[in-house]
């Protein structure tokens, strides 16, 4: 999924899952950092900030969601808890523990392994992270998915990716989001989307509290998603007892809006950590 110039190593592995196959691969070596994306999103999302983790001396493995890129859509059940499910897997099938980044419901996700596997996770990054669900209740996540359905899933997340990228955008932008509308017309994969739209981040909410391992939050100053992207990016903060830091004209992808304040963040997370984490 990533530029020759912006992955070391392009080659799609598959971890094998009882429904289906999670397209994954792996730079770099070191300690294991594992990329989680968002719903619509693919693993290149990171195509920015994989090379720098991978220059800092990481092993760097970045996936794809079930039903999203190079992943299958023969999935019954998609969302946080099956994402956590398939990214405890691969941690396991690679050699943990591993830090995660996980961004929007990536890092509800990553908060799910690393509360039912602490033994697999040595820290957490959560970026513009669905750790629990909006203010806007339960009307306000139907309209969401109406609008995200099927027929029209494409087109519809083509015309809303601009406001997640409040702020700077990369100057791939326009070639990233036909990509993404490109996989969302593949068979099967609007389809997949539309059932990812229904996850529930509560399940994620719950466990907030049980993480021990050491923890960053990322938040982009601009992200559309929160209503104040400082009070709930703190609120997390204050409930993991992790650092947070704020990223200035960037929305929800800090990573690819500001990948060099980001990826500077990130490193000097994963070098406090024990050397052998």
């Amino acid at each position: 999924m990533m530029t020759n110039q912006q992955q070391t190593d392009q080659t799609t592995r598959f971890l094998v899952r009882p429904e289906g196959r999670i397209g994954y691969d792996v730079a770099g070596s070191g300690p294991l950092v594992v990329l989680v994306p968002g719903m619509g999103d693919l693993r290149s999302s990171y195509r920015f900030l994989a090379p720098a983790l991978v220059a800092a001396g990481y092993r760097v493995a970045g996936t794809d969601l079930r039903g999203h890129g190079d992943s299958d859509t023969s999935f019954t059940s998609y969302g946080d808890v099956d994402t956590a499910g398939d990214v405890a897997a691969l941690i396991d099938e690679l050699g943990g523990p591993a830090v995660i980044v996980g961004n929007s419901m990536g890092a509800g996700a990553a908060v799910l392994v690393a509360a039912d596997h602490p033994e697999l996770v040595s820290g957490l990054v959560l970026v513009g992270p669905w750790v629990r669900n909006g203010a806007g209740g339960a009307v306000q996540r139907a309209l969401f998915r109406v609008v995200m359905a099927r027929p029209w899933a494409a087109a519809a997340w083509k015309s809303y990716l601009p406001k997640l990228y409040a702020g700077a955008r990369p100057d791939d932008f326009e070639r990233y989001r036909e990509q993404l509308v490109a996989n969302l017309r593949r068979p099967g994969y609007a389809r997949a989307f539309s059932r990812t739209t229904r996850t529930d981040h509560a399940p994620a909410e719950a466990r907030l509290r049980e993480l021990t391992q050491p923890t960053m939050i990322i938040m982009g100053l601009l992200d559309p998603d929160f209503d104040d992207p400082a009070a709930e990016a703190n609120w997390i903060g204050e409930t993991v007892h992790g650092a947070v830091v704020m990223v200035a004209d960037a929305g929800h992808y800090p990573q690819s809006q500001q990948p060099e304040q980001t990826a500077e963040a990130v490193v000097r997370f994963l070098q406090s950590l024990p050397a052998n984490a």
